[in-house]
């Protein structure tokens, strides 16, 4: 294959930007069947369950994935899950068409996109440790938040204003475009692959998937600070599986309020984003960590799930996403300064496993909680919970919702606080050696506990 001549900044600017065309097409598809599925069901549980089929393969296969990043070559690695991507977007495409499309269909469809995806995000990690210097760690984080959060902003607002005049069928060929941008984009560009340390001989796979968490069970600070991602991505999951229905729900299928409503959140994430490409991040980054995460649960959940009213919604989703490109940008250039580049793929994809094999079991709670517990409960005013929290809460559709979301904002600054007093996990930058720092060949793997 012929070798690309753009590099290094130019380079991942070029991937970012092909990034950001994907994503919004990727959105106004999610927001779509968002919309369908609640219309089709009028239950929490089945848009739970879209989250719960892309989620669980992801987080079971990531380990495999990430040791095969680590063999092969990372450009074609990331071609390969955006390619199989657009292919699950042409199937549902079909199916919808033909008028055969079914909840089930997108469960299924899932699976499969989950399971490409388990390669997307080690290799993309992987790959900037090897495009960019060290010191450009936080902005590059940043801009790829800016991209998520920056699609977040138009796909709402254009998914709803088209799905009318072009319908699903529309929305997904406009996926299909943007993908192809995409792909365009990252053939255009050299991506390296790490220069192997081993003697020329290769350890199995299983073996390779292993050593992902051997390294960080080695490292307890690192191990420590991956926990504080387990906890804090369980009950803002659990909260957010539920703010779909819960706006929707509220608001009697006003689908305007909800994109008012995610298009803000998306908006704080873009200045979230803005922010830490232009700063790099805290000095101590661990404080962009924590602190962040105690601001996400105070903001962004607990103080929305604590009202009734549209605008506070708007106000503390825009708030709230604010400090979730801090937390992850911070969280990023701490690892991709730890980790020796050619075994960033097997050690991050191990990371996404301890940080979201809570994601879907807190999805699989979320909705028969709010669908057979709290919302029937909070919508007979005669009900035990409600003759104790309907004088708080009123009673009513979606009520239920708003407490589990208060409840879990509230445990989400728990997680927060947490990692800031915790001494191993507060001084993870200084007890962990960067990787390229000269320090003895004789050093042990694993740091003493605080």
């Amino acid at each position: 294959m012929k070798r690309s001549s753009l590099q290094g900044m130019p380079a991942f600017t070029l991937i970012w930007g092909g990034q950001v065309f994907s994503l919004i097409g990727s959105a106004m598809v999610g927001f779509a069947f968002t919309i369908w599925a609640w219309q089709k069901t009028g239950q929490a549980t089945a848009l739970a369950l879209v989250g719960f089929f892309f989620m669980a393969p992801m987080v079971l296969f990531s380990p495999i994935a990430g040791a095969l990043v680590d063999r092969w070559n990372r450009k074609l690695t990331m071609m390969l899950s955006d390619l199989a991507t657009g292919l699950t977007t042409v199937v549902v495409l079909v199916l919808y068409l033909t008028g055969e499309l079914e909840i089930w269909h997108i469960y299924a469809i899932g699976v499969f996109s989950g399971f490409f995806q388990s390669f997307q995000w080690p290799a993309y990690s992987a790959a900037i440790s090897q495009m960019i210097p060290k010191s450009q760690f936080g902005r590059a984080s940043g801009m790829m938040s800016l991209a998520q959060w920056g699609s977040g902003i138009f796909a709402p607002v254009l998914a709803a204003a088209l799905i009318k005049p072009i319908g699903i069928e529309g929305i997904l060929i406009i996926d299909l475009v943007t993908l192809g941008i995409a792909v365009v984009t990252l053939l255009s560009v050299h991506v390296p692959n790490p220069t192997p340390t081993s003697d020329g001989r290769r350890s199995s796979l299983w073996k390779d998937a292993l050593l992902g968490f051997q390294y960080i069970l080695d490292r307890r600070p690192l191990l420590g600070l991956q926990m504080v991602f387990f906890l804090g991505n369980f009950f803002t999951s659990l909260a957010g599986t539920l703010i779909n229905p819960m706006v929707l729900a509220r608001t009697g299928d006003n689908t305007s309020i909800l994109s008012f409503v995610q298009s803000a959140g998306a908006i704080g994430g873009v200045a979230g984003s803005l922010i830490i490409t232009a700063w790099g991040g805290p000095r101590r980054r661990i404080l962009g960590v924590t602190v962040g995460w105690i601001l996400v649960g105070v903001i962004g959940y607990a103080l929305l799930g604590a009202t009734p009213y549209v605008p506070v919604w708007i106000a503390a989703s825009l708030v709230g996403a604010l400090f979730g490109p801090i937390i992850n940008a911070s969280n990023q250039a701490i690892w991709q300064s730890k980790v020796p580049p050619n075994l960033q793929g097997r050690v991050f994809s191990v990371r996404l496993v301890i940080a979201t094999i809570t994601t879907p079991a807190a999805m699989l709670i979320a909705g028969p909680l709010a669908d057979k517990v709290f919302e029937p409960a909070m919508r007979d005013p005669g009900s035990a919970m409600a003759q104790i929290f309907g004088g708080v809460f009123g009673t009513g559709p979606g009520v239920g919702m708003f407490m589990i979301v208060l409840v879990m904002g509230l445990l989400t600054v728990l997680a927060g606080v947490f990692g800031l007093v915790n001494a191993r996990i507060r001084n993870v930058e200084t007890l962990i050696p960067d990787f390229d720092a000269e320090t003895p060949a004789a050093a042990p793997a694993a740091v003493q506990d605080v």
